[in-house]
């Protein structure tokens, strides 16, 4: 009973991701109508460091690592609403980030060997091949793809929609990335994190960079 309990819980999960996606990629689109060209995610993952000193409001600012260094300002906290809408914004990227993936992955496939295979996701996924039979029939179930036995893997329009506005997110984080020195493999694997969590707005500011830096109008 646990386990089927367990079961029914992710599956739910799932069919309220699909309008997730879906607003996420309309909102993408029209950032791409007012902006100059696409958009997308960055990371904005909570990440604890040993030894991070953070001020409290109201308190003397902490000392730099070294004795005598020069005091570190306190946080500079926005208001309460602000700050957790930020987060909620994470957590929805976080929700949708492994179905983004897989349909990217899948109309990539389909794009450059005419086919995506199970085998092919597990592979360049770095998953196994029961993760992989788990996430596409799930998508499956909120309509991103259709799967028959034996055979490949195939998007449907949605699907193909949220792949090509994630590929296009991918591009332009890698290239705002190259555009900065960052080199071909660290940006490409960057960039998988990023693109998730980058507004239409640092999207499009990271084209402009591009564009100034290779010198396009």
């Amino acid at each position: 009973p646990g386990a089927v309990d367990g079961e029914a819980r992710r599956g739910a999960a799932w069919s309220f991701l699909r309008p997730v996606i879906l607003a996420q990629t309309n909102k993408f689109d029209r950032g791409q109508q007012l902006s100059t060209g696409p958009r997308s995610g960055i990371v904005g993952a909570d990440r604890r460091r040993k030894g991070r000193l953070l001020s409290k409001p109201g308190k003397s600012a902490a000392r730099g690592p070294a004795a005598g260094g020069a005091p570190v300002p306190g946080p500079d906290l926005v208001a309460p609403a602000t700050q957790a809408d930020h987060h909620r914004q994470t957590r929805r990227a976080r929700q949708t980030e492994i179905a983004e993936d897989y349909v990217e992955l899948i109309a990539d496939l389909i794009d450059s060997t005419g086919e995506a295979r199970a085998a092919d996701i597990s592979r360049r996924l770095g998953v196994t091949p029961a993760s992989v039979a788990k996430t596409v029939g799930r998508l499956q179930q909120t309509g991103l793809v259709v799967t028959r036995p034996y055979r490949a893997i195939f998007l449907t329009e949605q699907g193909r929609r949220i792949a090509e506005a994630s590929r296009r997110r991918h591009q332009i984080v890698v290239a705002f990335l190259r555009a900065i020195g960052v080199d071909e493999e660290t940006a490409r694997a960057d960039a998988e994190g990023i693109e998730h969590h980058v507004s239409a707005e640092t999207l499009a500011a990271f084209e402009r960079v591009v564009a100034e830096r290779s010198g396009r109008p």
